[in-house]
């Protein structure tokens, strides 16, 4: 069977390809082979007989003629039909291009429907995102709330001086802007704890202008370093800063119209608080050089040359405001004055900071000021009073040339010779210049010795100057002039060599050197020859 179908299948074939070339003329190849019929129909004519094929054209013929006049009769039977049809088709027609138009009107709307859609899916996506980050809001509530309350409880944390929750709020919102730096209400935040931690910077550094003890200034400097804003330099200039200004107000409180009550208390107050600013320094910073060197491109800072500079600083306003003080009239217990500053350098010397050496200028300029100041006066008035004064009212003067007995006294003290009672005006000046080595007796630099010497040989100078220009006889002149040379001479350089023990030259350098010595030989003659005859 299977070579019997194989054979039927060759053989249509073969008629396939023998009705093709046949009728390549009428039906093209392509046409019958999609025409199913007309395949069958040529099939047909191949498998007929001749006489068959003569009579079928005038079958074609009559079948034509028959299905002609089937649709006559059916076109004639039906014609209402064929009416309605035909306006059926004409609506359709129309229909049709109504459709079409309407079709073109919805095709021209599409694009923005398809916009409008898009839109409308945008929205909900957007609604339905809204509506899930609502809901997580909703269940992260209670942290959103802690987050959003951070600024408010950072703000009452400084306030009421609970700066160690502070910082640990600030630790974490500083994590917070690192991980969520684009977030608007982060950065709100952010800015509000940054307003706070201004305020507490600003507490800590007033209570660094206060009495603050120790261990107080070990949390306060605990705390600014770790708010990490100053570097180790501008913390230490902070630190001496807000504690020199809490000194200047301790300092300017007090009152200055004494000038030495004035100065006692600023060097109580510079000795006890510059002390203590010292000391808590040195707790809290360390001199040391510190183990890593500075990275690339930052510069090398001296840190304890800080230190050091603040404290020369103080030093010198100091020495400043003593000088001022002392030259305002706090110089009249000079040696009071003098242990104080002494005791104030040398406490400061167990901090490497002493500063006596400095004093000693200050102080010798004083005294050799306040020396020539009583000086002068002693020579004024010595002036006045020989203005009034005459030589006839003492004739003891001119009876000799030997002055008084003085009475003998003990070994150590010095008497002023009692000649000078003979003439009074000598013996104030006397009187006044022994309050003057008085004085200078409590406080008497070494130094002062050439100054102080020249001071005197000027004043005595002076006052024999002014005795020779006013007497105008010139046997009372000398012999008032006589008691310089051998009263008030000597006496001179004995209290002078009382009062410096070891400048015993430079007194008879004074002695030998003032301008009347010149004329005491002559004068002392002169007034031997007057007197005996």
């Amino acid at each position: 069977m299977a070579a019997a179908a194989a054979a039927a299948a060759l053989g249509e074939v073969e008629d396939e390809g023998l009705l093709a070339s046949l009728f390549r003329d009428r039906f093209p190849e392509g046409q019958w082979r999609e025409r199913p019929d007309v395949g069958r129909y040529l099939r047909e004519l191949s498998g007929s007989g001749l006489e068959r094929l003569r009579r079928e054209p005038e079958r074609l013929a009559e079948e034509r003629a028959q299905l002609l006049q089937q649709t006559r009769d059916l076109a004639f039977a039906n014609y209402k039909t064929f009416i309605r049809g035909a306006e059926c088709t004409e609506r359709i027609h129309r229909l049709f291009g109504d459709v079409e138009a309407a079709l073109g009107r919805l095709l021209g709307r599409l694009p923005s429907f398809q916009q409008s859609c898009r839109n409308f899916v945008k929205d909900a996506e957007e609604i339905g995102s809204n509506r899930h980050m609502n809901t997580l809001t909703l269940n992260r509530h209670t942290e959103i709330l802690e987050i959003l309350e951070i600024p408010q409880l950072m703000d009452t944390c400084v306030r009421n001086s609970y700066y160690e929750e502070a910082l640990e709020l600030a630790a974490y919102v500083r994590r917070l802007e690192r991980k969520y730096s684009t977030i608007p209400v982060i950065q709100g935040i952010v800015n509000e704890v940054r307003q706070s931690m201004q305020l507490m910077l600003s507490q800590l550094i007033q209570q660094l202008r206060t009495n603050i003890q120790l261990p107080a200034c070990l949390r306060v400097i605990g705390y600014l370093r770790r708010m990490d804003i100053f570097t180790e330099a501008e913390l230490r200039i902070k630190f001496l800063q807000a504690r020199d200004a809490w000194l200047r107000s301790i300092l300017t409180s007090i009152p200055s119209e004494d000038p030495y009550f004035h100065i006692t208390k600023t060097i109580e107050a510079c000795r006890v608080h510059l002390f203590d600013i010292i000391t808590q320094y040195r707790a809290i910073f360390s001199d040391e050089d510190p183990l890593l060197p500075p990275a690339a491109g930052e510069p090398s800072v001296n840190e304890s040359a800080i230190f050091h500079g603040w404290v020369l600083q103080k030093v010198s306003q100091f020495l400043q405001v003593l000088e001022s003080d002392l030259q305002r009239g706090g110089g009249s217990r000079l040696d009071s004055l003098l242990g104080q500053c002494m005791y104030f350098g040398l406490s400061f010397s167990r901090v490497g900071a002493d500063f006596r050496g400095q004093l000693a200028p200050v102080f010798q300029q004083v005294a050799l000021s306040t020396f020539k100041k009583a000086v002068q006066e002693a020579v004024e008035k010595f002036q006045d009073e020989m203005n009034s004064y005459t030589l006839i009212s003492a004739p003891a003067v001119l009876r000799s040339t030997i002055p008084a007995a003085v009475p003998v006294t003990q070994p150590g003290t010095l008497q002023p010779p009692m000649g000078l009672l003979d003439f009074p005006p000598l013996a104030c000046f006397l009187n006044n210049i022994l309050v003057a080595f008085n004085d200078l007796r409590l406080c008497c630099p070494v130094a002062l010795a050439q100054d102080v010497t020249a001071s005197l040989e000027d004043a005595l100078g002076k006052v024999g100057k002014y005795q020779e220009s006013l007497f105008r006889d010139e046997l009372e002149c000398l012999a008032s002039l006589s008691l310089l040379p051998l009263l008030i001479f000597p006496f001179f350089q004995s209290f002078f060599i009382y009062t410096y023990d070891y400048f015993i030259v430079i007194c008879k350098i004074l002695v030998e050197n003032l301008w009347l010595l010149s004329r005491l030989t002559d004068w002392r003659r002169f007034l031997n020859f007057h007197t005996n005859s």
